[in-house]
């Protein structure tokens, strides 16, 4: 059975408001940065929520929306989380991590040890929902989702340019594995750690690394 078919909401710049809007977005864009030390102070939920029904309206395979947020306030829970994160990092750096890595890790200064989980007043974990579980008379069956990881990584990219946009620091943290996270926050088999996001306003003082992009010529071929 196929999809009814609406009209289409589509707003049309002119050509100069379209380079003005990319403009702003491409400025304000440039300002976000990795931040690993965050502020406690509390910010306001509703952006929370409005970056994540912005994430949610992301395309996905078949429409199939693969995806699960879980946002934990809870000190106790963030804190069980933080354990558990800074236990298979510590195995991660001192004997998972090959050498090569280890390398391009060390000019960030990075360590196991992962504070901001207790600190920022919010973690989003977004969850990959591998297939759909559905009880048909009596029996539980599974529904094949398609293009999950590509589905689920769009929606995670909107979900940082929004969070972004309402003037909230993030970090994407995704300690490996990450299964404890679905232990801690009772989620069901069909679903996996995702990403992990530190949210809130970064410390005062907080400072990041002097790390360049690519340049345009580097990530752009016309043809």
């Amino acid at each position: 059975m196929s999809h009814p078919q609406v009209p289409l909401y589509f707003e049309r710049f002119s050509p100069e408001r379209q380079i003005e809007r990319s403009r702003e977005f491409l400025t304000r864009w440039k300002t976000r940065r990795t931040v690993r030390a965050f502020s406690s102070d509390p910010v306001p939920f509703e952006v929370i929520e409005n970056a994540i029904r912005a994430a949610a309206c992301s395309p996905s395979g078949a429409n199939q929306q693969p995806w699960h947020f879980v946002v934990v306030k809870d000190p106790e829970v963030k804190h069980r989380i933080r354990v558990a994160a800074e236990a298979e990092e510590k195995l991660n750096y001192e004997a998972r991590f090959p050498d090569e890595w280890l390398q391009a890790l060390a000019p960030f200064g990075t360590d196991w040890q992962k504070d901001f989980l207790d600190t920022a007043p919010c973690l989003i974990v977004v969850f990959r929902i591998d297939y759909g579980l559905e009880v048909i008379d009596g029996e539980e069956q599974k529904r094949k989702h398609y293009y999950v990881q590509e589905s689920v990584g769009i929606a995670c990219g909107a979900l940082l340019a929004a969070l972004h946009w309402g003037g909230l620091a993030t970090l994407t943290h995704t300690p490996s594995p990450m299964g404890f996270l679905t232990d801690i926050l009772e989620r069901p088999r069909n679903e996996r750690p995702f990403l992990l996001i530190p949210v809130g306003y970064p410390a005062f003082g907080a400072q990041v690394p002097a790390i360049q992009k690519k340049r345009l010529s580097e990530v752009l071929t016309v043809r």
